[in-house]
């Protein structure tokens, strides 16, 4: 006969210790309260820490220093003997996220929150029952922030295997290979394409839809799509993987066009990039009566509440966008609202950046959103190659626009891409978020020479006068 697990009292669950459960345990607990952080992983940071985020910018940013080496003789800076190490580049990854992980454990301790290490699941609407190594117990709570996050899809096409891997396994690769089929042309695919294109992979990237990072601008997408071009990475566009077979030299794949025959072609590695599902299956959320979507998702309401009000959830699992730091923001909303404060996630706009080659990021409207939402836009935009920074940077493809509302002149949105468009977000995502006009931006000192310099011209631009800009009106619609 089974042993009854024994019940133990919590006033606040976390379950999850990504980027959302962690921020709100550790939100909470400033707060007062005393949370119970349950991750089934020994280390917190989740997908985020361990095998999205952090790594895959590790390695984006190996390739980027490996590329610039090789090609600093435009600078007079000849380097002969340039070679690429993956081991030890594989090294110092592991480095940066034991180093994150550490940190996150140490403020976990000095915050006294109480961490279980397992999976849990819910017994009853004020029950959860974990399993883990110290064998299974009972959590009674009061309330709990269900933070369980998102994985990887797999389509059962692929066959089983080394050579077939998602974003989890291809930050993790101990070789660069000859040849990467890429199935997949969103954020995740475009990122991990362009990096081991950079190491030295011959990449191939078949996307379904008729164009890449399908809802980002394409003004911005047609800049990085040239720089995929140049690098030699082969696009397919509105195709679609049919078949898929392991063979001694690789995995053989049949690619159907939408249009003209198919044709095959064995890849050392494939790499699986179409997308991730909601981590809600047999978590025992029907048994407690919590609402989802048909995909999964949890429903939540401003104050990230489920139809439970004592059940609150954040990240992934309530929804897209699938961003670490929307999870972040709402797990700060869900541990005030538990804590009694009159909190919100209400914000304007959730940023967004893809670390391709140039970086994407925008924030807000786009001017096609913004016009369907029944606004007159006027549209600033400037480019990087008028730009000082960008030019001793050696990386001036890109441009930067911004879109206001025609009268009013208030900043409806921000879209960009070029050389560490990531590092200018925070500034264009304050001025979308406090409704700032676009002498806002364009009163504001900006530092010289930076490439912040770059957004305040775009803010000139929308009034026809950025100073380093040839002369036109400002486009309005």
């Amino acid at each position: 006969m089974a042993e009854t697990p024994s019940t133990e009292k919590a006033e606040l669950v976390v379950l999850g210790g990504g980027p959302g459960g962690y921020a709100a345990a550790f939100h909470a607990a400033d707060l007062g309260l005393k949370p119970v952080l349950v991750e089934q992983e020994k280390r917190l940071g989740g997908v985020c820490l361990l095998r999205g985020c952090i790594p895959s910018k590790a390695l984006i940013t190996a390739a980027e220093f490996y590329e610039r080496i090789r090609h600093a003789d435009q600078m007079g800076i000849v380097v002969q003997g340039v070679s690429l190490d993956m081991p030890r580049v594989g090294a110092w990854r592991d480095k940066i996220i034991a180093d994150l992980a550490g940190g996150l454990d140490l403020l976990c301790k000095q915050r006294g929150i109480r961490r279980v290490v397992g999976r849990g699941v819910f017994r009853s609407p004020r029950e959860l029952e974990i399993s883990g190594p110290e064998g299974s117990r009972v959590l009674a709570f009061e309330k709990i922030v269900i933070a369980v996050g998102s994985s990887t899809s797999l389509p059962a096409l692929f066959p089983k295997s080394d050579r077939v891997v998602t974003s989890d396994e291809a930050l993790f690769l101990d070789r660069v290979p000859r040849t990467m089929l890429v199935v997949g042309g969103g954020y995740i695919g475009v990122e991990l394409g362009s990096c081991y294109a950079a190491f030295g992979s011959q990449v191939v990237i078949v996307e379904l839809l008729d164009r890449l990072l399908s809802g980002t601008d394409a003004d911005l997408v047609r800049v990085l799509r040239q720089r995929l071009d140049q690098r030699g990475v082969e696009v397919h566009l509105e195709s679609r993987v049919v078949a898929a077979t392991e063979t001694a030299d690789g995995v053989e794949v049949e690619v159907q066009p939408r249009e003209g025959p198919s044709w095959k072609r064995t890849f050392d590695t494939v790499l699986l990039a179409v997308g991730r599902k909601p981590n809600t299956a047999n978590l025992g959320l029907d048994k407690i009566g919590v609402e989802t979507d048909p995909a999964g998702h949890i429903r939540v309401n401003s104050r990230l509440q489920t139809n439970l009000p004592h059940v609150f959830a954040i990240g992934d699992c309530t929804g897209q966008p699938y961003l670490a730091h929307r999870a972040k923001q709402q797990g700060i909303v869900a541990a005030e609202v538990i804590a009694g404060k009159p909190a919100e996630f209400d914000n304007r706009t959730v940023p967004a950046v893809i670390f391709g080659d140039p970086e994407i990021a925008y924030c807000g409207l786009s001017e096609e959103e913004a016009k369907k939402a029944g606004y007159r836009v006027k549209v600033g935009r400037f480019r990087f190659a008028a730009n000082g920074r960008a030019r001793t940077l050696g990386q001036t493809d890109g441009l930067i626009n911004v879109i206001a509302e025609e009268g009013t002149e208030t900043i409806l949105g921000v879209r960009m891409v070029g050389p560490l468009v990531s590092e200018l977000l925070g500034e264009a995502t304050l001025a979308v978020e406090t409704g700032a006009v676009v002498e806002d931006l364009v009163g504001t000192i900006h530092a010289h020479p930076t490439l912040s310099e770059a957004l305040q011209e775009a803010a000139e631009a929308v009034r026809g006068h950025a100073l380093h800009a040839a002369r036109s009106a400002p486009r309005s619609r």
